[in-house]
């Protein structure tokens, strides 16, 4: 019998930036931003904690979690699809695009 892996179970999603279509591992235990560095994705940052606004973008798909209770989006962008990859955390594959959505 062959069961799915929990979230927890499994260590690592897949981050994919489009339209570029560039794509790098997203590890569940380390925010979008750092394993799309390490992915050799270049992505604008600065603060790194949420406050900046800096490395904004839109989440297309997949689901993520934050590192922060209050991750400096409006409820508004969060239901827009803003994500802040410096405290997001991957529960999922996702497609995030640079910028605000528009």
């Amino acid at each position: 019998m062959t069961t799915s892996p929990l979230p927890s179970q499994v260590p690592f999603f897949t981050a994919q930036v489009v339209p570029e279509g560039a794509s790098c591992d997203a590890w569940l235990e380390q925010s979008l931003l750092l394993s799309m560095e390490q992915g050799g994705i270049d992505w604008p940052s600065s603060c790194r904690n949420g406050t900046c606004r800096t490395c904004i973008g839109h989440l297309i798909a997949g689901e993520v979690r934050y590192a922060i209770e209050w991750p400096g989006l409006s409820t508004e962008e969060l239901q827009a699809g803003c994500v802040l990859p410096c405290v997001a955390y991957p529960m999922s594959d996702v497609e995030l695009e640079r910028g605000e959505p528009q």
